[in-house]
């Protein structure tokens, strides 16, 4: 008979899936990161500069790919655009979409939607610390001058 815990947690299925677009912005090769998990898109951009060979590319996703996915994830993710629907699809009909997909070249505009809005909030938010930086040193400039007239009020 087998022994199962009470505190053991339900199993879940999460349905993720990734895939990767290299193009060519008009000046260097650009690898786009699209994943799909719960109903949510998230995308990571990486400029890789010269066109890299399939070995290459294979390389650098093995080194910094975990880095890429952490990216990904970490920023804010659009709803996906897709039906919610989990059906069983055809093994022949996702061939044909994978091959279809990777003649594209374009990344998913749900992509570059969420590249867009993590990118607006790495602006807010370096916004933000400028903004308080310049008012610590406004303070810090303001103290200084206090310090200064009181030196100068006591005759020394």
């Amino acid at each position: 008979m087998p022994h199962t815990s009470p505190t053991a947690a339900p199993s879940t299925t999460l349905n993720s899936s990734a895939e990767s677009s290299v193009y060519f912005d008009g000046q260097f090769w650009v690898l786009v990161l699209t994943i799909t998990s719960g109903g949510r898109v998230y995308a990571a951009r990486q400029v890789l500069g010269a066109l890299p060979s399939d070995a290459e590319l294979y390389a650098w996703l093995l080194a910094h790919g975990g880095q890429l996915i952490d990216t990904a994830l970490a920023g804010p993710g659009v709803q996906s655009a897709s039906r919610g629907g989990a059906q069983r699809v055809n093994p022949k009909r996702a061939a044909r979409q994978a091959a279809k997909q990777a003649a594209l070249h374009a990344p998913s505009t749900a992509s570059q939607e969420a590249l867009a809005r993590a990118r607006e909030e790495r602006g807010a938010a370096r916004s933000h610390a400028s903004a308080a930086e310049r008012k610590r040193l406004q303070r810090e400039r303001y103290e200084q001058r206090r310090e200064r007239a009181k030196r100068r009020h006591r005759g020394h």
